[in-house]
């Protein structure tokens, strides 16, 4: 029998398998390089098992030899097509419909997890869970007891700055910049607690940090990058239940003013990205469930101010 070319890379076996779940869903991973399924070890490794029912996503991931590191992509979609491109030899196809991915990367993109992460692994999977599994959300949260304080705002309003302040403070760490709903269980907010992520100037407010080296994160960014079983003391869960919301704006220390869930659902979206009718409606209803939390505004300066004033938010949430 005669052997066809493949052109298209669809008879190139990919002998290696792996599992995971990021966020508790199942993701399945196939592949030729065991530098994918270590890179995706490195991600998620620390949530072992399932724990949210759904249809598994899959990745057929190739990498193939030669090529460029990656850069910068360019996402498109159109309907359930979904196009990832940072150059002729890294890019990406998905079926938003079906869950699926098509990666393919160049060797050298491969040996940079870092990179093989921030460009494609984890940011696939949590785009692709966004359509139909999680709501993710740009926001930080700590919490007491198992009641979570969500903390909201934009970028530099100093999130993951008052989420490590609090997890100082005997709090537990949740997530510093960013949480996963769950449609119709939106008061469960899942983070992701493994590291957190500080502005370079973070060792003038916490010393314990000058020991660690600032990175330039595969954005471009410099940051500093801690994994929290570095920091001894701080305790950290996988999720909590959203009690209230908090609304910072960095400033001049005040008193926290209530607010209402018209401001809260707008500064949750206002960071979302449009995915079309189907899937904007599923993000925004979670979102209104959510805001149906006790939902406060406050304008900080002081770090252990700002701590009390969460805690007593708390307390009457």
């Amino acid at each position: 029998m005669n052997r066809r070319q493949d052109p298209l890379a669809i008879d190139t076996e990919l002998p290696l398998r792996g599992t995971f779940h990021p966020v508790g869903f199942e993701l399945q991973i196939a592949t030729n390089s065991q530098d994918v399924l270590d890179a995706a070890g490195e991600s998620w490794s620390h949530n072992p098992s399932r724990v949210h029912p759904g249809e598994p996503l899959q990745f057929r991931i190739l990498v193939q030899d030669g090529g460029t590191l990656c850069g910068d992509t360019s996402h498109r979609a159109h309907g359930d097509l979904y196009s990832v491109v940072s150059d002729r030899d890294n890019f990406a196809s998905l079926d938003l419909l079906s869950l699926r991915a098509a990666i393919f990367v160049s060797r050298a993109t491969a040996r940079d997890h870092a990179r093989l992460r921030w460009y494609f692994l984890e940011s696939l999977a949590y785009m692709l869970l966004a359509q139909r599994h999680v709501v993710p959300v740009h926001a930080g949260c700590v919490a007491r007891d198992g009641r979570a304080v969500l903390l909201c705002g934009p970028t530099q309003a100093g999130k993951s700055t008052l989420a490590y302040a609090c997890a100082r403070a005997g709090w537990t760490y949740v997530s510093d910049d960013a949480v996963f709903l769950i449609p119709g269980c939106e008061r469960k907010v899942i983070g992701r607690h493994r590291h957190v992520r500080f502005r370079l100037d973070a060792p003038r407010l916490f010393p314990e940090l000058e020991r660690f080296v600032s990175i330039e994160r595969p954005n471009g960014k410099v940051s500093i990058e801690v994994p929290l079983t570095d920091l001894p003391g701080i305790s950290s869960v996988t999720s909590a239940e959203a009690a209230c919301a908090v609304v910072l704006h960095r400033g001049m220390d005040s008193e926290p003013e209530t607010t209402g869930s018209d401001e809260l659902s707008a500064v949750l979206l206002r960071d979302m990205p449009s995915y079309g009718p189907l899937v904007n409606a599923m993000h925004e209803q979670a979102v209104a469930n959510l805001a149906r939390v006790p939902a406060y505004r406050l304008h900080y300066q002081d770090l252990d101010a700002a701590v009390v004033h969460l805690a007593r938010l708390l307390e009457k949430s």
